[in-house]
Order: C-alpha cells, then sequence, then structure tokens
C-alpha cells in the first residue's frame, strides 16, 4: 500500500501479447489454451525474475517461500478474487469475455501510476505529500 487508506489492486492484466512469457530464458512460463492465463512450471522456474521486468506492470513476483515466480493462472478459469469481490459486493473485479476487447495492456501499469491518479482525486493537492 503505497499510500494508506488508498489500496490499488495490483492484477495481472493478461496481456495479448505477454511479454512476460518469451522472456523467461528457460521456457517455465506458457499461455494455458483452455483460460489464455500464463502459467508457471515451477520445476523449469530458476527465479531469474525476467518476467518481473518485462511485464509492464511488473506483476508477476517470487515467492517469498519457494521463491519461483507467481503469475495469475486465473485460478483455471474460474477466478476466486471476482468471486470473493462479487461476494462481498465491492463489484470491482469481474470475469468477462476476453474477445473483442481493447488491448489488455491498457491496465497493466506500475501501481504507482493507479494510486497516484486516485490519490489526487480523493486529496487533491495534498496527495504529492502523500506520495
Amino acid at each position: 500500500m503505497l499510500i494508506p487508506g488508498v489500496e490499488i489492486p495490483h492484477l495481472c492484466a493478461q496481456c495479448d501479447d505477454a511479454p512476460c512469457v518469451p522472456s523467461c530464458p528457460v521456457n517455465a512460463l506458457s499461455i494455458t489454451k483452455e483460460t489464455g492465463a500464463i502459467g508457471v512450471d515451477e520445476d523449469a522456474c530458476i527465479s531469474c525474475g525476467q518476467c518481473i521486468t518485462a511485464c509492464p506492470g511488473q506483476i508477476p513476483f517470487l515467492h517469498p517461500d519457494h521463491k519461483k515466480a507467481v503469475i495469475c493462472n486465473l485460478c483455471d478459469g474460474d477466478p476466486a478474487c471476482a468471486k470473493v469481490c462479487q461476494e462481498g459486493r465491492y463489484n470491482a473485479l469481474w470475469t468477462v469475455n476476453k474477445t473483442p476487447s481493447p488491448s489488455y495492456k491498457l491496465y497493466a501499469k506500475l501501481p504507482e501510476i493507479p494510486t497516484r491518479e486516485i490519490a489526487e482525486r480523493l486529496f487533491g493537492e495534498k496527495a504529492k505529500e502523500l506520495l
């Protein structure tokens, strides 16, 4: 949380061109045919972090325990985060049909960008002090 009280989910945008996949030097990442999500072969992953660097939002991360890349796999087509969001009536996350769509890369942003935008809307000029 970059600014207390302004928590912005930082989620995989499932980019159409998935720049994280070709960045992996050991081919540990692949696009799952059934869901279109990025799959991580933990046995092949060497924890180099190149997928993080290649991602426009730097969304993948290395798991704190096993140090392997973690990327949203859409829970095999039934994302738990969207379910919980709907059950809690936050209505911020939805499961939608991916086609036709704009480029999903539009949503792949560093967390600082949407946090700054929301903070400026909430706090006006004071947001600059908080960042």
